[in-house]
C-alpha cells in the first residue's frame, strides 16, 4: 500500500511529464535555432556570441569559450533566481541546474522573467522552457522539490556533488536565491534581495571566508521559527528593479570568478534608498555553529601551512646617472628658521609613541605691534572705520574691538605700512581696490585731524 507521500511524489512526477510533453509540442511549433558547436568571434547578425567574444579581443577575458565547461546550480527560481538563470543562459554557461518547489502565480508578475500564460506551471519547468528558447546550447536540469526536507536534501547534495558539466563531477558554483532563512542555512551561500529596496551578494569559499552561519541574522541566531513571523493576508514587498540589480551583481561576480577577470567581491550590498554599495571581506568564524564550516576551516589552515610561501624580492632602484656636471642639488623650500618657527615643544611621551606634528607657541604682541603674517583685507564697515590687520591682546586672544576702532588713533605711517604689506601678497585687481581704500582712509584721517 503506497503512502500519502509516495502518492504526492507520483502526482508531481506525472505533472512534470505532462508539462514536458506540452513544451516539446510548443518547441516543435516555434522551431528552435540550431545548436552552435563552437563559439565564434565573427561579427555577423546571426552570431549570438559575437559581442561576448569581443571581451576577449578587448583583453578583458583571456578565454571566454571556457564558460561552456562550467556548471552552476541555481536554488530558488524566484525574483532573483529567474533573472540570474536568464543572464547566465544568455552568457552561454555550459549547464544550469534549477531547484524550486513553487508554481508560477499571477502575483509573481511584478517580477521579471515569468509571463502570465505560465501561471500554474512549476517555476523550474516554466523557466527551462523559456531559457531553452533563448539559448538551446545550454544543458538544463530541473528539480521540482523542497530541498529542506530530509530525503530531498540528500538528493540535492548528490546532484551538487555529481551533477557537473561532466556527469559524476561536482558543480562549479551553487547560487542561493531563496527567500527564507531555512533554505539559506541548508545551502549556506547567499545572493538575495533582502527586501524591496535592498539586497546583497556573498561569496562563500568553505573554510576561507565566512559562511551564512558565521554571522547569522537575528532571526537565525535567536532560534526563532520563521513561520511564526508570517501572517495571513500579509505579503512581503518586492520591486523588480531591486531584484534586477541584485541579480546583475550576482551574475557579474560569477563571471569574474569563473573567467578570472576583475576583482571578485566577497560581500557586496545594495541599498536603493541611499544608492549605497557597501563592500567587505568577512573571515570565517572559528566558533561557527556549523560543524562542517569548522572542519573546512581546519582543512584550509593545513593547506595554507603546506603551501610554499613566495619570497618577496625587493628590487633596488636603478641610478639613472651618477655624474652631476652642473652641480644640481635638491634643497628644501622651507628654511631651518621657518621650520623652527612653525614647530613647538615636543611633549614627553611613553616609548614607542611619537607625534605627527607640534603646535608652535603663540606670540603675544604689544598693542602697537601687528601680526603682519595674518593680515587680511575686509570691506569698509558702515561705521566709517577700516578693519586693519589682526592684533593680539596681552592674554593672547585676538583684539576684536581693535578692528572697528576709529582710524584717527593711527598715523598715516602706520596705515601705509599695513596696506603696503598687504599689496605684496595680492594681485593687480585687488591692488587697485586697495589704493582706493587707501585714498578713503587718508581722507578720513585728514578730516578727523
Amino acid at each position: 500500500m503506497a503512502t500519502v507521500e509516495e502518492l504526492k511524489l507520483r502526482i508531481r512526477e506525472l505533472e512534470n511529464e505532462l508539462i514536458k510533453s506540452k513544451q516539446k509540442q510548443s518547441d516543435a511549433e516555434h522551431h528552435l535555432r540550431p545548436k552552435i558547436d563552437k563559439m565564434s568571434a565573427e561579427v555577423v547578425d546571426s552570431n549570438p556570441y559575437s559581442r561576448l567574444m569581443a571581451l576577449k579581443r578587448m583583453g578583458i577575458v583571456q578565454d571566454y569559450e571556457s564558460i561552456r565547461s562550467y556548471a552552476v546550480a541555481v536554488v530558488g527560481v524566484g525574483g532573483v533566481g529567474s533573472v540570474t538563470a536568464e543572464m547566465l543562459t544568455r552568457c552561454g554557461i555550459g549547464k544550469l541546474l534549477l531547484f524550486d518547489y513553487d508554481k508560477v502565480e499571477l502575483a509573481n508578475m511584478n517580477r521579471l522573467f515569468f509571463q502570465p500564460h505560465q501561471a500554474g506551471l512549476s517555476k523550474v519547468e516554466a523557466a527551462e522552457h523559456t531559457l531553452r528558447n533563448i539559448n538551446p546550447d545550454v544543458a538544463f536540469e530541473t528539480h521540482n522539490y523542497n530541498i529542506t526536507t530530509m530525503d530531498n536534501f540528500t538528493h540535492f547534495m548528490n546532484r551538487i556533488s555529481h551533477g557537473g558539466h561532466e556527469e559524476g563531477k561536482p558543480v562549479d558554483l551553487v547560487l542561493s536565491c531563496v527567500d527564507n532563512f531555512e533554505a539559506r542555512m541548508a545551502i549556506n551561500t547567499s545572493g538575495v534581495s533582502e527586501n524591496a529596496v535592498s539586497g546583497h551578494i556573498q561569496l562563500i569559499i568553505p573554510g576561507e571566508t565566512a559562511c551564512f552561519a558565521c554571522a547569522p541574522p537575528l532571526v537565525v541566531a535567536a532560534n526563532i521559527d520563521e513561520k511564526t513571523l508570517k501572517r495571513d493576508g500579509v505579503c512581503a514587498a518586492s520591486l523588480p528593479t531591486t531584484m534586477g540589480v541584485v541579480a546583475g551583481l550576482l551574475v557579474q561576480n560569477v563571471l569574474k570568478y569563473l573567467l578570472g577577470f576583475g576583482t571578485v567581491s566577497y560581500y557586496l550590498g545594495y541599498n536603493a534608498m541611499q544608492d549605497f554599495f557597501p563592500s567587505m571581506a568577512m573571515k570565517a568564524n572559528p566558533q561557527c555553529d556549523d560543524r562542517h564550516c569548522r572542519r573546512q576551516q581546519d582543512e584550509y589552515k593545513k593547506k595554507e601551512v603546506e603551501r610554499p610561501k613566495q619570497e618577496v624580492i625587493q628590487e633596488e632602484e636603478e641610478v639613472v646617472h651618477e655624474d652631476n656636471e652642473w652641480g644640481i642639488e635638491l634643497v628644501s623650500e622651507v628654511s631651518e628658521a621657518e621650520l623652527q618657527d612653525a614647530s613647538g615643544p615636543v611633549p614627553d611621551l611613553p616609548e614607542g609613541i611619537t607625534v605627527a606634528y607640534t603646535i608652535p607657541e603663540k606670540k603675544y604682541l604689544r598693542p602697537h605691534e601687528t601680526n603682519t603674517k595674518r593680515c587680511s583685507i575686509h570691506a569698509r564697515p558702515a561705521c566709517g572705520a577700516v578693519i586693519l590687520p589682526q592684533r593680539y591682546s596681552k592674554n593672547g586672544e585676538e583684539d576684536l574691538d581693535y578692528a572697528h576702532k576709529p582710524c584717527a588713533r593711527y598715523t598715516n605711517e602706520h596705515v601705509t605700512i599695513h596696506l603696503l604689506s598687504v599689496l605684496m601678497l595680492i594681485d593687480k585687481k585687488t591692488i587697485v581696490q586697495c589704493l582706493f581704500m587707501l585714498f578713503l582712509l587718508l581722507r578720513n584721517v585728514a578730516v578727523s585731524d
